[in-house]
């Protein structure tokens, strides 16, 4: 699943720029160019970092993290600013703010910054995944959605597990019964169209592709 960054900067010329270099590192951007356009985003769960110019339209980027924030106090937030202030740093950092870049900045050292604040919020521990909104403990065998664990067979299991350790690999039915089901299965490969039904039915945002004709794939 592409991390979603909302850029907020009533610089559209800059706005676009740093939209355009988001997009190409494989990030889903989101373009607002005043303050208000901003806040009827504010509660967007699907964002996973907000940009924030100090300087908007009406009110500050400060005033729009505190409501960005009474929403997901977990949600990272990078401050841009033309004002290169040792006061509007300090405390944009008290406020909570993961990091503050001064325009005119670079771009690529803009992207640099917002990866490494995705890599420090957004850490999986060893043995989880994340795949199409979903976290999967591979150690314990559970998956999860918005916290909330969603029960799998084993073999529902062990077939979400060989998409997601090969994603956009193309599996034929033939493949997928060797590989889940083992040489030992003597039965119909119906067993694997029938098991990805209850599993696409548990996991309706899981992007599973069928490939008529030959089989599936993830991705």
């Amino acid at each position: 699943m592409k991390k979603v960054i909302a850029i907020v900067d009533d610089e559209r010329d800059l706005n676009e720029l740093v939209r355009s270099y988001l997009t190409k590192e494989g990030y889903e951007t989101k373009s607002f160019y005043a303050y208000d356009q901003a806040l009827l985003h504010a509660q967007d769960e699907d964002i996973h970092l907000w940009l924030l110019d100090i300087m908007l339209d009406e009110k500050s980027g400060f005033e729009l993290m505190d409501i960005i924030r009474e929403n997901d106090p977990e949600v990272p937030i990078i401050f841009m600013s033309a004002r290169d202030k040792e006061f509007d740093r300090i405390i944009g950092l008290e406020k909570g703010s993961d990091d503050y870049i001064t325009k005119p900045f670079s771009p690529k050292e803009l992207v640099l910054r917002v990866n490494n604040v995705l890599k420090r919020s957004y850490r999986v521990d060893s043995g989880q995944l994340e795949i199409d909104g979903y976290k999967i403990d591979e150690t314990q065998r559970k998956i999860f959605q918005n916290n909330k664990e969603i029960s799998l067979t084993t073999k529902e299991f062990d077939l979400l597990m060989l998409f997601v350790k090969n994603v956009t690999v193309a599996f034929s039915r033939e493949q997928i019964l060797s590989k889940v089901w083992e040489e030992n299965y003597f039965g119909s490969d119906r067993v694997v169209d029938d098991t990805l039904r209850r599993l696409r039915k548990k996991l309706p945002d899981l992007n599973i592709h069928t490939i008529y004709g030959y089989g599936y794939r993830l991705g």
